[in-house]
């Protein structure tokens, strides 16, 4: 049960991801699957097999839309997309190289509602990166609602390791004792890490509540959402 639960955070994960991506421009799926491995890390290993599902799902629910992948006089079947066949010798998988897809309004729509999401779920570690990349999309109270939930939970990490390394000191030999002083300053630099954030947010929304309008980032409420896609490129 446990692991068809992070099965499913994983995909809301990925979700999240592409449609911020596409927010951000219309893409082919060989950039998309790029720019997801450099937003998600290489050590997730995200493929074409995990991508493109995801990307059925999308276009199925109207949330994605896609442009340029069929050939003249094909129909068009909602939800075929399909995996690509094996990649040319230069990586990219022929056949799906004019595949565009874009962001739909309802897509917009999603996107907004996903961005204002300060729930605990925001702080963990599968959906903070993810959340923290869109930041610039996200309105101020969210950012700071975010960061401080996360410093919360790695507070509370850095206890818990804390009391397990007392209690171990004794019972376990260098090695793993190392490996638990190493898991701990990791945890304790990002909480100083979010100090710095948090301090630098509510330093900023001090600035923006004297002089409206000196933001650096639009609210997540201006999404626009009647926006067509942007240009493709060619």
């Amino acid at each position: 049960m446990r692991g068809d639960a992070v099965g499913r955070n994983r995909t809301g994960v990925l979700e999240f991801a592409v449609l911020g991506l596409l927010y951000r421009t219309p893409m082919h799926g060989y950039e998309l699957s790029k720019q997801l491995n450099m937003l998600l890390g290489t050590f997730r290993a995200l493929s074409y097999g995990t991508l493109y599902p995801c990307l059925n799902k999308l276009y199925a629910e109207g949330l994605i839309a896609r442009e340029g992948d069929e050939p003249a006089g094909a129909p068009r079947v909602p939800g075929a997309l399909g995996p690509p066949r094996p990649a040319r010798g230069n990586g990219r998988p022929p056949g799906r190289s004019k595949i565009v897809y874009r962001l739909t309004a309802e897509g917009k729509e999603r996107l907004q509602d996903q961005l204002a999401d300060a729930g605990p779920a925001a702080w963990e570690d599968d959906e903070f990166g993810v959340h923290f990349a869109f930041f610039g999309q996200t309105r101020a109270d969210i950012r700071l609602r975010i960061l401080e939930g996360r410093r919360s939970r790695l507070e509370d990490r850095v206890e818990g390791v804390r009391a397990a390394l007392a209690r171990t000191r004794e019972r376990v030999d260098s090695y793993t004792l190392e490996l638990q002083r190493h898991g701990l300053e990791s945890v304790e630099r990002e909480v100083r890490w979010l100090n710095e954030l948090i301090a630098s947010e509510r330093q900023s929304e001090q600035s923006e509540a004297s002089n409206p309008g000196s933001g650096p980032y639009p609210p997540a409420g201006q999404i626009d959402t009647d926006r067509g896609s942007e240009k493709e490129s060619s």
